[in-house]
């Protein structure tokens, strides 16, 4: 299967956290929580506790992954939807007072659901109600209509949140071309574990704005906006051979094209249970279809790409059409982008590994093998290329570092639905585990290298020493760990900001 489709801005967004535990009664917190506190509003109008009749939905509003609705998931003692500052300022200090741990939720795409469960009791601070929870797709229909010459580098899944996205690194269908959404990223609004608020990267220091675009700004305070570049944009059957050769093209290519390939498991019939897997080439090239021919035609003409298959629109159309690969309605209407309730909602666990070398076609078939031996559509492989643009940044120019000698990240995931027995759920992780283990050889090493914004709790939450949490830092940030825990020690030193993967706190580290 084959498809293709041929200034500056400041967004506002607040990330996660959470405060260290001590010795205190939670019974008086949300009394701490008083009308008096949030100005020009009633308590009802910003806190709800599971009294609140509309606790439980709001709760549940943007749980993206639905593992984490079950019954036995832990609930907050209750969720704030702040209007200003203030009121997180205001839930800084009660939480701290009572030991409470705080959780920030944005787009809720967490992959481990860190933005709205914990072990411990703890508060959601949610912002579906303020102007600054601006979720990603919502962005790009006000960036189109503002101006059609440009676009910015955001995610292909819709309802991403702007902050989660950012402060991971952040990949999208331009990154080819310009780069990760963090390497676009100019300035920010921050504010600190006091409620102090920051306005502007000299105000807090070039280790802070380094380590807040890609190293999970969440360790070290919130970021109340950030303020991006716009980029420039234009219009313009042998599946395991096909794929071979893609590893090493798509990384190779004209930087304007991006092309992904899906891979998936298949019935051949309803009414035999014969398997084979499903391969799908999706791409944007910034460009006009003939000359996007020319290229294939050039360095990929096994794919057999025609004119017919190309659908020439501008970039902010191509964006519904990505979304719609994913669940999100297609259509016509940048309206779709809108409206966050349309984003698919789904039980899953994700894993993510990156490629330096081609993988054999020995090596691609035991992959094939191994998806064959799950139900259709319960799980789903994606190459996504890197190369052009992302080759030119060093490893530490951010703490995102995975840039030149990549070929391509490997997400891996499983998905599941209500109706799936525990058995299966269970069986689909442990299929997903063994994949991973028989990855092993294949992908990088030394360290083996993941990406933060599919966060992967199976490497490890340990942080009794730097070694240990060096196990699962380094999958995410190889080298630039290091300086992410000198970060943390300048910045919180008493590791107010944690979680069970934020950046540890070592102030012994040299």
């Amino acid at each position: 299967m084959k498809t293709c489709i041929s200034s500056m801005l400041s967004l506002a967004y607040f990330l996660f956290f959470i405060f260290p535990n001590k010795a205190s009664s939670y019974s008086n917190f949300t009394e701490c929580l008083v009308a008096e506190h949030f100005r020009d509003v009633t308590t009802y109008d910003v806190v709800y506790t599971p009294v609140n009749t509309s606790f439980n939905s709001l709760l549940q509003s943007r749980i993206q992954n639905l593992r984490f609705l079950s019954a036995s998931t832990p609930k907050p003692l209750a969720i704030v939807t702040p209007k200003d500052e203030s009121h997180l300022q205001i839930g800084y200090s009660c939480a701290y007072e009572f030991s409470v741990q705080i959780r920030i939720r944005g787009g809720g795409h967490d992959s481990e659901g860190l933005s709205y469960t914990s072990a411990v009791p703890f508060v959601i601070f949610d912002f579906i109600s303020a102007g600054s929870m601006l979720m990603l797709k919502m962005a790009l229909p006000g960036i189109a209509q503002k101006n059609r010459t440009i676009g910015f580098p955001g995610s292909t899944w819709p309802s991403v949140g702007m902050g989660g996205f950012l402060s991971g690194g952040g990949y999208g269908s331009l990154m080819r071309k310009y780069g990760l959404g963090a390497d676009n990223v100019v300035d920010i609004q921050f504010m600190n574990k006091n409620g102090n608020i920051y306005i502007g990267r000299s105000s807090i220091g070039e280790d802070l704005f380094w380590a807040i675009r890609g190293g999970t700004a969440s360790s070290y305070g919130v970021v109340l906006s950030w303020k991006i570049k716009l980029v420039p944009r234009t219009l313009e059957q042998n599946a395991t051979q096909l794929v071979h050769k893609y590893q090493t093209f798509a990384a190779k290519t004209d930087r304007n094209l991006y092309i992904r390939a899906k891979i998936t498991p298949v019935n051949l019939t309803p009414e035999v249970r014969n398997k084979t897997v499903l391969v799908s080439f999706q791409s944007l090239f910034l460009g006009r279809a003939n000359r996007l021919l020319k290229i294939m035609q050039k360095g990929f003409p096994e794919l057999g790409l025609t004119k017919e298959d190309c659908h020439e629109m501008s970039w902010i159309k191509s964006t519904l059409w990505f979304a719609g690969d994913v669940g999100f309605p297609k259509g016509e209407s940048l309206n779709l982008l809108m409206n966050r309730d349309l984003a698919p909602k789904l039980y899953f666990k994700a894993k993510t590994d990156y490629v330096e070398e081609p993988i054999s076609v020995k090596g691609l078939e035991g992959m094939w093998k191994r998806l064959m031996q799950q139900e259709e559509g319960a799980a789903e492989l994606l190459m996504i290329p890197y190369g052009g643009k992302m080759d030119k940044f060093t490893e530490s120019a951010i703490p995102f570092p995975h840039r030149a000698g990549n070929l391509y990240m490997l997400y891996q995931g499983v998905y599941w639905n209500e109706n799936t027995t525990v058995s299966i759920q269970k069986k689909s992780l442990k299929w997903l585990r063994s994949l991973s283990k028989y990855l092993t050889p294949h992908v990088s090493k030394n360290p083996r290298r993941s990406y933060v914004n599919f966060n992967d709790l199976d490497l490890g939450v340990s942080n009794k020493s730097y070694e240990e949490a060096s196990s699962w830092g380094t999958r995410y940030f190889k080298n630039n760990f290091k300086r992410l825990v000198q970060v943390k020690n300048d910045i919180d030193p008493q590791d107010i900001f944690h979680h069970e993967q934020s950046i540890p706190l070592f102030p012994s580290i040299s």
